[in-house]
């Protein structure tokens, strides 16, 4: 590939990441607190795609400091001629800035282990409220490992997307960022009690009901899925912040 070939690249990922940076696109790759380096990240790109076009197109110095004269026809005969297929890296660039990916759903979320992990200072206690809103790993978190003590008979209201197993067992899921989406790990609630009649994967569910005791371990990699008994669920609109656990709703 030759250095305009290059520089158009470096131009098109730079603006691709500028573009994601500006708008929420990013959310759906890396966690919001990246978006400065992100924008700093594409700003630099296009600098660089500039540079190399700078480069390539400024004029030859002889070694006395001035310009050397072309040899056109010894330039033709030592010159290689880049394949135009190389030309076709640009189109997953392009598609990038045109077409934005979905956020991983049910799929992803089936096929990876719940990342529900036992938190070592315990659970504080939980305001007053009822329903009371929780994100669905503290549920989940105070279902599992605190066996609802902290729960009781409350009223609890929770917020996912929707996931069903080979089985036909629903389950409410939110992925878990540690850093980007490549590391995204599932924390899932299976539902019991008053579902709705047809669940569609990947519909974003608000969900009412209290805790149960009912459990079972996750066929991927053995962690406890907990579950909640729903007495009530309404869709609602897909969140911003599709991995931020602090939505509720």
């Amino acid at each position: 590939m030759n250095r305009q070939a290059q520089a158009v690249v470096l131009f098109l990922v730079g603006v691709a990441v500028l573009r994601a940076g500006f708008t929420d696109l990013y959310l759906r790759y890396v966690k919001a607190g990246l978006q400065p380096l992100l924008l700093l990240a594409g700003a630099v790109l296009i600098v660089a795609a500039a540079a190399t076009l700078w480069y390539d197109r400024r004029p030859p110095h002889t070694a006395d400091g001035g310009e050397a004269e072309h040899d056109e026809g010894h330039e033709h005969g030592h010159a290689h001629r880049e394949p135009r297929v190389s030309w076709l890296l640009v189109l997953p660039l392009v598609a990038l800035i045109l077409v934005a990916p979905p956020a991983l759903g049910s799929y992803s979320a089936m096929r990876a282990g719940t990342a529900l992990q036992q938190t070592p200072w315990g659970y504080p206690k939980l305001p007053a409220g009822d329903p009371l809103r929780l994100n669905l790993a503290d549920y989940a978190g105070r279902a599992a490992y605190d066996h609802g003590r902290s729960l009781g008979h409350r009223h609890v209201k929770v917020a996912g997307f929707v996931a069903l197993d080979k089985n036909g067992t629903a389950y409410l899921v939110r992925m878990a960022l540690n850093c980007c989406a490549a590391d995204a790990q599932p924390v899932k609630v299976g539902l019991s009690g008053n579902l709705p009649p047809v669940l569609q994967p990947d519909t974003w569910l608000e969900v009412t009901g209290t805790y149960t005791g009912k459990r079972i371990k996750d066929p991927v990699n053995d962690g406890v899925i907990p579950f909640l008994e729903v007495e009530k669920a309404k869709p609602v609109k897909a969140p911003r912040d599709p991995y931020d656990e602090s939505w509720n709703g």
